[in-house]
């Protein structure tokens, strides 16, 4: 059952630092972000009079795993969130200065008001698929980075990019092995990323993006995923008579990028998706909206596939996510 009173948590992480406030009561702990400082976190809270209805941390890259683990691991419900989500809220409440204790403050404060759904933590498993996907975004990002220099480096300083490039690309070769490792060790995921991977224009890449980091994708529905997952819903700029232009924004920028490339791929090779590109571009629509739109339709029927745990099947899905 889900707890409406109680106290609001709020905890900023920083790489060595946990800063801690309730809310209603404004009860602070400051800490270290380390397994002593986590332990002593869990059992303050867990020693308050007042139940914990919710506790609130932001996405830092990793660093809140380890204290949202704990807390999840003692019963606390957890909730990871947005850290533009955060912004934007304390921007509404007038909350503009920023210290680590202030920003503690507006995350229990977010988390009373907006009330964020406490989700299970990934396993070991997922946090390892997770971390195997951020090593080879990286990896990417410095294979272009190398490339773009050495066009324009001198001779012998172009000799050292290229090693440094081919050292790059045995490295991303090793994080799709592990990637490939990873989901087929798992019998469950296995299940999962054959489902996915039936959907042309779906490849290894997407299936495991969205296997670590939208676990959510077979229970919302396409609404919800577009807007608050992955951030391919155009959203309103409206004021008074004024109408602004549809913008994308928010999500979670890693599946959107991935999910950008399949749908490249998708406009050529799955009948559906090429087919409904094919109208939206008839109809004048502009191709990065026709694309965009794509990949929420493409993300609608990947939901679908594992929803039904069937295979694609270009008529019944086109039917189902129309």
């Amino acid at each position: 059952m889900e707890v409406t009173h109680g106290n609001y948590v709020g905890i900023d992480v920083a790489k060595d630092r946990l800063d801690v406030v309730l809310r209603p009561t404004g009860e602070y702990l400051g800490t270290t972000n380390d397994e002593r400082g986590i332990r002593a976190v869990v059992l303050h809270l867990r020693k308050q009079e007042e139940e914990i209805a919710l506790v609130v941390l932001e996405a830092t890259g990793g660093l809140e795993q380890p204290a949202a683990a704990a807390l999840a691991l003692a019963g606390v419900p957890v909730a990871i969130v947005n850290p533009r989500q955060v912004r934007d809220f304390a921007k509404a409440v007038g909350r503009l200065a920023k210290t680590d204790r202030i920003d503690a403050a507006v995350l229990a404060h977010f988390a009373e008001a907006i009330r964020p759904e406490a989700r299970p933590l990934a396993n070991e498993q997922a946090r390892e698929l997770a971390a195997v996907l951020l090593r080879r975004r990286q990896l990417l990002a410095m294979i272009t980075a190398e490339g773009n220099r050495v066009r324009t480096a001198p001779k012998t300083v172009g000799k050292r990019i290229e090693a440094h490039l081919r050292w790059l690309r045995k490295e991303l070769t090793r994080a799709n092995e592990d990637l490939a490792r990873t989901v087929r060790e798992s019998p469950v995921w296995r299940e999962k990323d054959d489902l996915l991977r039936s959907v042309p224009g779906v490849g290894p890449t997407l299936s495991a993006t969205l296997l670590a980091e939208l676990p959510e994708l077979e229970h919302l529905d396409r609404r919800q995923l577009a807007a608050l997952l992955v951030g391919v819903a155009p959203l309103n700029r409206d004021s008074g008579t004024l109408r602004g232009i549809r913008t994308v924004w928010g999500g979670r920028s890693g599946v959107r990028t991935t999910l950008y490339m399949a749908t490249l791929s998708a406009t050529r090779h799955n009948p559906a998706i090429r087919e409904f590109y094919g109208r939206l571009c008839a109809k004048g629509k502009p191709k990065k909206v026709a694309l965009t739109a794509c990949m929420r339709k493409l993300l609608t029927i990947l939901g679908a596939v594992l929803r039904n745990r069937t295979p694609w099947d270009a008529e019944h899905l086109t039917q189902e996510t129309t």
